[in-house]
């Protein structure tokens, strides 16, 4: 018995077998992980929350000063649309 006779039946198990089992279990980890953040993103998301919150607090004061000093300019706004 030939070393090719002695493995024909292994390979066939390992082809029909193991190797669709590796691979689906393989890429269903590789899904899993890719949907959680990791710590850079995370960190980055936080950097930009705390960024959209300060716009939004600068945004309110500019607000608050046109409408102290112009208070007629949203409807300005308004009109020249």
């Amino acid at each position: 018995m030939s070393f090719l006779e002695f493995m024909f039946v292994p390979m066939i198990l390992l082809v029909t077998v193991v190797a669709p089992i590796w691979i689906t279990l393989h890429y269903r980890s590789l899904n899993n992980s890719s949907r959680s953040l990791t710590d850079d993103d995370r960190q980055a998301l936080d950097e930009m929350l705390e960024t959209v919150d300060r716009m939004v607090d600068r945004i309110e004061n500019l607000e608050a000063i046109l409408d102290v000093d112009h208070p007629n300019w949203r409807d300005e706004k308004d009109s020249q649309s």
